[in-house]
């Protein structure tokens, strides 16, 4: 089995963390200095209550879970089937690398046209990977 998808499938697991670990230091800090309590926050429709960049990264984490699931199985799909290929890791990491564009407009500035752009082109590259793959497998 080959493990070339290995580092790209980490390097997005490392990237879900990192905003999850941003979304906690933004949310905690800003309940603190709103003197907001936890259980004020009980529902997501709550969250309304912080400011919008607090939930900028909470909103990313979510979208991490969406699109990136195909990727994962995909990349697991490739692997197990030793179909692992230099096309394959290259489009890998371009995704990955636009998911991390992607991730990085949404927390800071969220200037919308950039971050569909980023979406945009990193669901081209998923599409083009899982295409490949069915071709190649049906």
């Amino acid at each position: 089995m080959s493990n070339t998808l290995v580092q790209p499938v980490l390097a997005l697991m490392v990237l879900t963390l990192l905003v999850w670990l941003v979304m906690y230091v933004r949310r905690i800090g800003a309940m603190r200095a709103l003197r907001i309590p936890a259980q004020a926050l009980s529902t997501p429709d709550k969250r309304s209550l912080l400011p919008e960049a607090v939930n900028r990264p909470s909103n990313n984490l979510v979208n991490l879970f969406e699109m990136p699931v195909l990727f994962y199985a995909l990349c697991l799909l490739l692997m197990v089937g030793n179909q692992v290929d230099a096309l394959y890791v290259q489009l890998a990491w371009a995704y990955v690398g636009l998911r991390a564009l992607h991730s990085l407009i949404q927390c800071t500035a969220n200037i919308v046209i950039w971050r569909f752009v980023a979406y945009l082109l990193s669901s081209l590259v998923l599409a083009a990977m899982i295409i490949r793959c069915a071709m190649h497998n049906f």
